[in-house]
């Protein structure tokens, strides 16, 4: 596979959208009110937080509702087709509120809109939709929003051929003041068998250390006390740079800004190395919890997926992080009914599942995506046993999680505490070091504020506690 080193979209560009935000302000015909609706990951609400940034710099607030926006833009995933026809569906949804709001206008961009032939689709079976754009032209939203109002026309607009630009200085308005995603990098090149991702994200870029070590000291100025580090493979980070720093040093550098929490996803399991597992292990702020999904516990099956590792090589790596690690939350991803699964192929991902022991899992049942190699194999297993392989493999995962999280009662975990109970305001929510939601009593002041809970009891997903004084 070829790697396409990153370029970073000139500095005037950037400005050029910048005027036109300020332009698209002071327009008198246009929208004056918002409403985001996101699918999919937290590179997708990352995404969200771009679109909010440049919709204020625009010169509009967000509205209380879809009902009440004057436009409304999806941010959809098309990851697997129930996400897709989610977003279709509450897209059509529009369309109704529309006849009544006729002024209303309706945007469409992400991940499903970058898929090949979705914009004809668009203009073909979704008239009422505005504007539509691709992942890669995000940056131009300003400009494609002008040319909408302005023209009272349609417009779509998706970029299929990638050329590994990268934006920087976008307007941002995150949604917490205390936690903050920082993109490390774009795109993917591993072309797993199943997945649409690097069909619509494109191939791997790296954003700059340089760029992102300053990132996150702004952000340690202003508050935040957890990152989250994105990409759909961070642990190939810098590969596509000559000189670049790898991810491990690049962790390394940030643990030393002394921002509270570092967490970060997804890591693929063929490139956990050594090295990474040492940072973690000596570092002072990243947070013991990784997410390594492993999709199947077939090497038979994996080599299909191409994953490019075996059972015994993942659960080498397992071995190798709890012994450097041994507090390592590990959570994972698992697909049922991948073509050609035969039933002891599925029982090898239980004994894995069992074997491994995560905190937590999402299951899926394969879902074809068109223009993936798995969706034209044979084989392709029936719904009905699909579906009742994977409620036997919830019900493993379930057992796994009853287990571990008891293990966590008497123990004194740091919660960065996110809200208060919509139904209890007494009632205290947050994350601990492990990300697992642990609830307590307390006061809404402690919003914002990691504080010390002795976990006193475990729920199917949660856990409860009190807070001490230490």
């Amino acid at each position: 596979m070829k790697r396409m080193e990153a370029i970073e979209l000139p500095a005037e560009e950037i400005a050029h959208q910048k005027a036109l935000m300020r332009e698209f302000a002071l327009l008198e015909n246009r929208p004056r009110t918002y409403c985001v609706v996101t699918y999919g990951c937290q590179m997708n609400a990352h995404d969200s937080e771009k679109l909010e940034g440049m919709l204020i710099e625009m010169g509009m607030t967000k509205a209380e509702s879809r009902e009440a926006a004057d436009f409304v833009i999806f941010n959809t995933c098309c990851v697997r087709d129930n996400a897709q026809r989610r977003a279709l569906g509450n897209v059509v949804w529009l369309k109704e509120l529309k006849k009544t709001k006729p002024d209303m206008m309706v945007a469409v961009c992400g991940c499903m809109m970058q898929q090949k032939g979705m914009g004809e689709q668009i203009l073909r079976q979704y008239p009422f939709v505005d504007l539509a754009f691709g992942t890669h032209n995000l940056y131009r939203f300003a400009q494609l929003m002008l040319q909408a109002v302005r023209s009272r026309r349609r417009v779509v607009e998706v970029i299929q051929e990638d050329e590994g630009s990268i934006p920087e200085d976008l307007p941002v308005l995150r949604s917490s003041p205390y936690h903050a995603y920082i993109t490390i990098m774009y795109g993917c090149n591993n072309f797993c068998s199943y997945c649409i991702v690097p069909y619509v994200r494109g191939r791997e870029r790296s954003r700059a250390s340089a760029r992102i070590i300053e990132e996150a000291r702004q952000l340690k100025a202003d508050g935040v006390r957890e990152i989250m580090l994105l990409g759909q493979n961070v642990n190939s980070y810098g590969l596509d740079v000559e000189g670049e720093l790898s991810f491990a040093q690049l962790l390394k550098e940030l643990d030393g800004i002394g921002i509270e929490r570092i967490r970060f996803m997804t890591s693929h399991p063929k490139d956990i190395s050594d090295e990474l597992i040492d940072v973690i292990a000596e570092s002072k702020h990243i947070c013991h919890a990784l997410h390594l999904p492993v999709q199947h516990g077939s090497t038979r099956v994996l080599e299909s997926m191409n994953r490019r590792y075996t059972r015994e090589k993942y659960l080498a790596r397992v071995r190798a992080i709890r012994e450097k690690i041994p507090d390592m939350s590990l959570t994972t991803d698992l697909i049922v009914g991948y073509p050609g699964e035969t039933e002891e192929e599925f029982e090898e991902t239980c004994s894995l599942v069992s074997e491994v022991g995560y905190d937590s899992a999402f299951t899926f049942i394969y879902s074809p995506r068109i223009g993936t190699r798995a969706a034209d194999m044979p084989d392709q297993i029936p719904e009905k046993e699909s579906s009742r392989r994977i409620q036997k493999l919830i019900a493993i995962q379930k057992e796994n999680t009853r287990r571990n999280y008891a293990a966590y009662i008497g123990q004194i975990h740091s919660v960065l505490v996110d809200e208060a109970s919509k139904r209890d305001e007494t009632q205290m929510a947050g994350k601990n070091e492990y990300n697992i939601t642990v609830n307590f009593p307390g006061k809404k002041d402690l919003i914002g504020q990691i504080v010390r809970v002795k976990i006193t009891s475990a729920g199917e997903s949660t856990l409860r506690g009190e807070m001490v004084n230490l």
